[in-house]
């Protein structure tokens, strides 16, 4: 008959379960204190020598519980309980079982991040991966990690030069798994950080972005997408949406994804990315693609940068904030629960909030492209030449791929006649956009046709007027 025993408060010592001791007498050599010696009689039921327990000196370390392989010959029991009754003995939170921290230690309190002049200068005539690398410098990132891969190498060069001079730290991971890991540690810290990645590295950093998550710690991570799967090659593909907008590792994860167009827009996002960051600590994206990160335009630096303080949150090492703690882990289903919805109620302030989006002539389109990062340029060049052949064309440019910008999409529907998806993917911006259209419970939008390249090529301007044309019943 098996007895109930309460949960105990302390921890249980072992008890055998001889019919399930293989006497390999591994607990013999985990066990500090000598308790359990090589037993003497044969088990008739396995006809195996299972071990002798002596309890007087036992600590309730648990070293030999841990140590015996499975099935387990070694159980729990609780203390001064019954001997052969297995315990109900439970792992706890130690926030719970031990209380609050001790320490004297004031609550931390925020030092505040500090805008500084930045001169005057004329323009810079740069690639996109180094306009990015300047925005987080002027948006005060002094801590750089990463690893090097093709196409977006050159911002993690460039901040090997600079973060030096600057007092900051550039460093060259093993791998994008301790990448990921370096930036969950300064993150946590408080402190603005970012890596340079392209498709196969992000892959692996997933994990590491779920942690950060799921321990609300702010981190940027510029991804320079290339063709795939697998290694692929280094040409520009638009294929990581999904995964940035869907897959950014295990559990319940979301975060920003901003898809600049231009070197000016690598800057101006990559600031901007800190900032949301921050605001939410959580992990921001910025998805760019090979051609974008490797293209060379203009850009305007701002008036001001900044200099960041320390978040009332940060476990920076100082006494102020000694009492902090950065986890991801609940034990308690129930906590996890709470933590969970916690996360979504963040994300519905990211969706309702940061939706950002850009349309050119779309009042009165009849025809909307929708495209993102390079291919948007071939787009809007299309956009003109439709225009000059009296086709009423607009492009509307999403600038966050998640929250897809729908709101601002809506009132355009209304008017459109046709929609035509431009991607360097197989429909990966689609199924976002169509997504958030079924989300926000539109039920009456225009056909949905699609221009896609794939393998690194870009769709072209003539590839898109001839698909519009086909749709205006015009042979080109």
């Amino acid at each position: 008959m098996t007895t109930k025993v309460s949960k105990p408060k302390t921890r249980p010592k072992p008890f055998l379960l001889p019919s399930y001791c293989k006497g390999c007498e591994r607990c013999i050599e985990a066990c500090p204190k000598g308790c359990i010696t090589p037993g003497k009689e044969i088990n008739p039921s396995t006809g195996l020598v299972p071990v002798s327990l002596s309890l007087d000196a036992c600590t309730a370390c648990g070293l030999c519980v841990n140590a015996c392989p499975e099935p387990y010959g070694l159980r729990l029991t609780e203390v001064g309980g019954p001997e052969g009754v297995q315990s109900d003995f439970e792992l706890q939170d130690p926030r719970k079982l031990f209380g609050p921290r001790k320490t004297e230690a004031p609550k931390p309190q925020t030092i505040p991040d500090q805008m500084l002049p930045f001169p005057d200068c004329e323009p810079l005539v740069t690639k996109g991966t180094y306009a990015s690398a300047i925005g987080a410098i002027l948006a005060g990132c002094r801590h750089v990690y990463g690893y090097p891969i093709t196409p977006s190498t050159e911002g993690a060069e460039l901040m090997a030069k600079l973060q030096p001079l600057l007092d900051g730290v550039f460093f060259q991971a093993v791998s994008e798994v301790a990448t990921v890991n370096m930036m969950y540690g300064t993150g946590g810290a408080g402190l603005p950080v970012i890596t340079f990645t392209s498709s196969p590295g992000f892959s692996l950093m997933l994990e590491g972005i779920s942690y950060m998550i799921g321990s609300e710690v702010p981190g940027v991570f510029v991804n320079v997408m290339r063709g795939g799967p697998g290694l692929g090659n280094i040409a520009p593909e638009q294929a990581d949406i999904k995964l940035m907008c869907r897959g950014l590792g295990h559990g319940n994860t979301q975060a920003i994804v901003l898809a600049p167009s231009t070197p000016q827009e690598m800057l101006d996002l990559t600031i901007k990315a800190f900032e949301l960051s921050f605001k939410y600590r959580n992990p921001v994206l910025i998805a760019a693609d090979g051609y974008l990160g490797q293209m060379t335009g203009k850009v305007t630096l701002p008036k001001v940068m900044r200099k960041p303080g320390i978040p009332d949150w940060a476990v920076y090492g100082d006494a102020a904030h000694r009492g902090n703690l950065i986890c991801s882990i609940c034990l308690s289903e129930a906590d996890l629960e709470r933590h969970n919805v916690h996360l979504n109620e963040k994300y519905e302030r990211m969706i309702a909030a940061e939706q950002l989006s850009d349309s050119y002539r779309c009042d009165d389109a009849e025809v909307v492209l929708v495209g993102t990062n390079t291919p948007s340029r071939m787009a809007k060049g299309a956009v003109a030449t439709l225009r000059a052949q009296g086709i009423k064309a607009g492009l509307f440019r999403p600038i966050t791929l998640w929250p897809f910008p729908v709101s601002a999409l809506k009132p355009i529907l209304r008017k459109a006649k046709h929609l035509v998806m431009v991607e360097a993917s197989n429909g990966q911006l689609e199924d976002e956009m169509r997504l958030a259209i079924s989300k926000a419970e539109i039920r009456e939008f225009p056909p949905i046709h699609a221009v896609r390249r794939l393998g690194g090529i870009l769709p072209s301007q003539e590839e898109i007027v001839a698909k519009v044309l086909s749709l205006q019943g015009v042979r080109s």
